[in-house]
């Protein structure tokens, strides 16, 4: 299943959403009044659609922001090709081959850890230029020079759930879906907080699983002095409420990554038990780029939230590689390496070495509002706080 779009924008004239026609399209010769094709597969629908329209918001808004609302760099229109994922590494592979196939140079896109590798993979092999999405793994950091991110990785998650604690020592339980976002989180739990000294196990759940009273009982007879939870997706209504019913608050401290805004009110009571980490929540930061998003995506429809501030930098990195380096993958590529700008987050880098995004992250609790809940940063941890260890690459 496919969708195509094209970005439209105050001053840029419709134009074909094919992508191998006519001026710069799919990597033609550079012209004015070209086009640069942007192939963006992502998860219209599966389990994390909802993940992937909040990036699809913020991808328009940031090219919107980045080119001054024209939709152009350098007289070059910036066209997106929307393909959906439907949360299947196999869907999304098969459209990077047919996009790669008509010569798109600029692929982005996924919510998804398990296709975010996959996609790396067709990058590195057709020499393509590839910006993922809000794929956490910390794998698709430094595998090669033609993947970049445009999120956090799990390792940033933990390195902040870590500046929460006083002491890391003791028995760390990590309760999280036995798939890529599940099993990289693990693993950096083990990188982070094993290091300091802390006993990691875990608790892993089958990701069709709709039951999870089991897994909470598992969670209290490890007998934690910390949980760590890894969640997404649909199910984390009812696996908050499956810990709550078997006392795993009482257990020991719970922290977790602070989901988009429509989870808030399923944490119920628990919410206020919870130590959060988050990467993003549209009040988390006062500068102008964030007023930018926000603005940009309430004016569209849209609302800010978890993951339109991946997409929002996507759309910033695609400008930037574009008018850097044209319609040559290497020159783009050598655009992005050691970037820094100004993000929705503050400022923000793209590590030359590996490509890691090094931001801000924040520490957060809910509140209640009215009959609503609402995020409040408890604290801005710093960039280089938080950044992971640089990887290899290839």
């Amino acid at each position: 299943m496919s969708a195509t779009a094209v970005l439209a924008v105050a001053g840029c004239a419709p134009s074909s959403p094919e992508g191998g026609d006519g001026g710069e399209a799919a990597g033609g010769e550079e012209s004015s009044g070209g086009t640069a094709s942007v192939g963006i597969i992502y998860s219209e629908t599966g389990p994390l659609a909802a993940y992937g329209e909040q990036y699809r918001q913020g991808l328009e808004a940031g090219i919107d922001h980045a080119t001054d609302g024209t939709g152009e760099v350098d007289g070059t229109t910036i066209e997106l090709e929307y393909r959906d994922d439907a949360g299947n590494p196999d869907t999304a592979v098969a459209a990077a081959k047919d996009l790669i196939g008509q010569d798109y140079r600029i692929l982005g896109g996924t919510v998804v850890s398990g296709i975010a590798t996959a996609m790396a993979e067709q990058a590195a092999q057709n020499e393509v230029l590839y910006i993922s999405g809000p794929a956490a793994t910390d794998a698709i950091t430094g595998v090669n020079e033609f993947t970049f991110r445009s999120g956090r990785q799990s390792f940033q998650d933990v390195a902040t759930a870590g500046a929460m604690l006083d002491d890391e020592s003791g028995r760390v339980v990590v309760l999280a879906q036995d798939n890529a976002f599940g099993q990289g989180n693990l693993a950096a739990v083990e990188a982070v907080l094993g290091a300091e000294g802390a006993d990691v196990t875990s608790v892993l759940v089958p990701e069709d699983a709709t039951e999870f009273t089991g897994f909470a009982r598992q969670v209290v007879d490890e007998d934690p002095d910390l949980i760590f939870v890894a969640w997404a997706g649909a199910t984390a209504g009812t696996m908050w409420q499956s810990l709550s019913q078997q006392d795993v608050f009482d257990a020991a401290p719970v922290v977790t990554g602070l989901a988009d805004s429509a989870t808030f009110a399923a944490y119920g009571d628990a919410g206020e038990q919870i130590s959060f980490l988050s990467h993003y929540f549209p009040s988390a930061t006062d500068n102008e780029v964030n007023q930018a998003l926000v603005d940009h995506v309430t004016e569209a429809g849209g609302t800010p939230d978890l993951f339109t501030v991946d997409g929002f930098v996507a759309g910033q990195m695609i400008v930037h590689a574009v008018a850097e380096g044209g319609d040559d993958v290497q020159a783009m590529v050598d655009a992005l390496e050691g970037w820094e700008f100004e993000g929705p987050k503050g400022t923000t880098t793209v590590r030359e070495g590996d490509h890691a995004l090094v931001q801000d992250m924040f520490t957060a609790r809910l509140v209640q509002d009215g009959d609503a809940w609402v995020p409040e940063v408890i604290d801005t941890v710093p960039a280089d706080e938080v950044a992971p260890p640089e990887a290899s690459g290839e």
